[in-house]
């Protein structure tokens, strides 16, 4: 398509909302509609504020800005590849973090609570010590731990050697290096033998049938950080095994389990799971003390 048809980032917002509906593109990786995304990757292409599309909207652009507008717009149709994997970058909260298509994208009701340290439940966060994070991918939930309990030391485990190393870079970004550790491990195989106080993981956690619908923007991503079995609950059941030999005497286990919350219910429901308020509702993490995870 020529770039003659287009001259300010006005013209090419309502030409990629319009692509992007007409192509029916999935959106689940920080966009919540095509709007937002065609705004998002115009002003990333053209390195402009993310946070300021108004005063940009009627400037003219050059032939080569157009291009490459276009380029990655044809991208994210043609390919249907998630925004994060364009860019290489995605946002928790007011945390930017590296990422492609070595790890999954980003996303996380854990980082909700995170702020708030997890409360009622965390009464003294200056008295954590030690944070194990389970299937940490590219380490945005690791690093934020990090940045909120100070004082404690997180420990970041992934079984994937190519998400680590996305993860690593992330870790730098943050100079958090003295404070995380990345451990290549299948769940606890390979973690230290310490006791922790807080485990927190946002697994694999989708069913079967599930996994088979998924939309393209999700199959792009690695299918081993999706895919949790026929329940959804393959490893969701390995950590909940795990977790209480790892834990202080009052530690806690968060488990983030998306829309599987039948599954995990029907799995751990015996054991009296206290569901966490998220901005989606009240099923999409749950908690067990240690003192559940003992019976």
């Amino acid at each position: 398509m020529t770039t003659t048809l287009f001259t300010t980032p006005r013209d090419l917002l309502r030409y990629a909302v319009t692509r992007f509906n007409t192509a029916q593109l999935f959106f689940g990786h920080g966009s919540a509609e095509a709007f937002d995304e065609a705004a998002y990757l115009i002003l990333h292409t053209l390195k402009l504020p993310l946070d300021r599309l108004d005063p940009f909207l009627d400037a003219k652009l050059l032939p080569e800005e157009v291009a490459a507008v276009l380029a990655v717009l044809d991208r994210r149709v043609n390919q249907r590849v998630p925004a994060a994997y364009i860019t290489n970058e995605a946002w928790l909260g007011s945390y930017k973090f590296y990422v492609d298509e070595r790890t999954i994208v980003p996303r996380s009701f854990i980082a909700e609570l995170i702020p708030e340290y997890f409360a009622p439940w965390v009464n003294q966060p200056e008295n954590v010590a030690n944070i194990l994070e389970l299937c940490t991918g590219s380490g945005c939930l690791a690093i934020m731990m990090a940045d909120a309990f100070p004082d404690a030391h997180v420990d970041a485990v992934d079984i994937s050697a190519d998400a680590l190393e996305v993860a690593k870079r992330n870790v730098a970004t943050y100079e958090l290096e003295e404070r995380l550790t990345l451990i290549q491990s299948d769940l606890y195989a390979n973690v230290p033998a310490r006791k922790y106080d807080l485990i927190i993981t946002n697994p694999p956690y989708v069913n079967s049938s599930s996994m088979s619908k998924l939309p393209m923007e999700y199959r792009a991503e690695p299918e081993l950080a999706l895919d949790g079995g026929k329940d959804g609950m393959d490893i969701v059941r390995r950590i909940v095994a795990g977790a209480a030999e790892r834990l202080t005497d009052d530690g806690l286990l968060i488990v983030e389990i998306g829309n599987e919350k039948a599954y995990a219910e029907a799995a751990f429901g015996a054991l009296g799971l206290t569901w966490l308020t998220t901005s989606n509702g009240d099923d999409m993490v749950f908690l067990l003390t240690a003192d559940q995870l003992k019976i």
